[in-house]
């Protein structure tokens, strides 16, 4: 079990490499048929009232990261349908200009179905197309919290998995390409299993190798980061509740146990002990994308499933912002944020400490509410943009 505990933030920490958009486009994306925003590196506060299309800007942004976004969708979800009755788009397309201390980054993503293939994102950075998405986490990175994750501790193991591989996405740029090398080849088993294909030992055990190499990478960054995490002494927020966490599965476990060879072993030994089950269920039973996070409330002594939601979302940013603060400790880019109605739900105490840690960190953190008034503390600090109806004023 690892403790993040840390000290109230300290007002004159030093920020690690601050990065924030300065420019963003959207063509067909969602409610926006067209849309063009210039800003600076400063956090962004975007108000206005439900349905006006302020969690759409994140979504957004969110796609420059690698996987399908803050809402988890298929790409052709997020096609504008206007709602002058208009014909529907058939592309859309998010493109930043992202300003660093060493200059700036162009990056877009999007999709395009006029070429008649099955849905593929497109990316392109610095106007040369990309092919693989983890390049993205190379150049920045992009974590949020949303009002869908208040429950994430109670329900399925996947959010709550997938939470903390984002997490490291900002810690470790190559843990994305080890997520999606496992996956994919996680699903070309599967298929062949699901086809017939239990003859064809020396293809399967090809496929296994692979995945018992990237699986166990996998685990071994979740268990690194977690233990990085419990290092740091400034790791969290001192006004939000301290989280003790652990990775629970096979491969974890192995690793504590053994050597990095023999965890790979043993997996590869799991996956074909449970081929035959795995073609009967339709999916994969056993690996790293099965492992479970656990989150304890140290205080008071309660896992987080059982904490009431106000608690959850606490220990939520607690442990986001302490792998932001952990970036900035290390002289690493710190994230840039996406907080969809997070402050609405906390007191003034955990308000004005989270814009503390933001201000202080330097992070560009794109944060939406109904209510400007929350964010008056702010003052100059931050850009207000209001909407209304998919228009922007400032």
């Amino acid at each position: 079990m690892i403790l993040l505990n840390s000290p109230p933030v300290e007002p004159n920490l030093n920020p690690g490499i601050s990065s924030g958009i300065t420019r963003l486009s959207l063509t067909g994306f969602r409610s926006y048929p067209s849309l063009k925003l210039e800003c600076d590196t400063r956090p962004v506060v975007l108000t206005g009232q439900n349905g006006a299309g302020k969690t759409n800007i994140l979504e957004a942004i969110s796609f420059l990261s690698p996987g399908r976004g803050l809402r988890g969708i298929k790409l052709s979800e997020a096609l504008c349908y206007p709602e002058d009755g208009t014909e529907q788009a058939t592309s859309w397309s998010v493109a930043v200009s992202l300003e660093t201390p060493y200059g700036t980054t162009d990056i877009g993503t999007g999709l395009d179905l006029r070429t008649g293939e099955a849905e593929k994102r497109l990316l392109r950075i610095d106007r040369e197309d990309v092919r693989s998405q983890a390049t993205l986490g190379e150049h920045l990175n992009v974590q949020w919290l949303t009002p869908q994750m208040d429950r994430i501790f109670c329900d399925g193991v996947t959010a709550r998995r997938r939470f903390l591989d984002r997490l490291i996405y900002g810690l470790d740029p190559y843990h994305a390409g080890r997520v999606m090398r496992y996956d994919h080849v996680m699903r070309e088993r599967l298929r062949l299993l699901k086809q017939g294909g239990l003859s064809q030992t020396a293809w399967l055990q090809t496929l296994e190798a692979k995945m018992a190499e990237s699986g166990v990478a996998i685990a071994a960054a979740r268990l690194q980061t977690i233990e990085t995490l419990r290092q740091a002494k400034e790791g969290a927020l001192g006004v939000f509740p301290r989280a003790a966490l652990s990775i629970i599965g096979d491969c974890e476990r192995d690793l504590q146990e053994r050597s990095a060879l023999e965890a790979e072993d043993r997996l590869q030994e799991r996956l074909e002990q449970s081929r035959l089950g795995d073609a009967e269920s339709g999916r994969t039973l056993k690996g790293p994308h099965r492992s479970e996070l656990k989150v304890i409330y140290v205080d008071k002594n309660r896992p987080a499933e059982h904490c009431s939601t106000g608690e959850q979302k606490a220990l939520l940013i607690s442990i986001i912002m302490a792998a932001s603060r952990l970036q900035a400790l290390r002289g690493d880019q710190v994230p840039i944020l996406l907080l969809d109605e997070v402050v609405a739900h906390l007191d003034e105490k955990r308000r004005q400490s989270l814009f503390a840690e933001i201000l202080n960190l330097k992070i560009q953190a794109w944060m939406t509410g109904t209510d400007g008034d929350l964010f008056q503390s702010f003052g100059d600090s931050i850009q207000h943009i209001k909407i209304s109806e998919g228009i922007l004023s400032v």
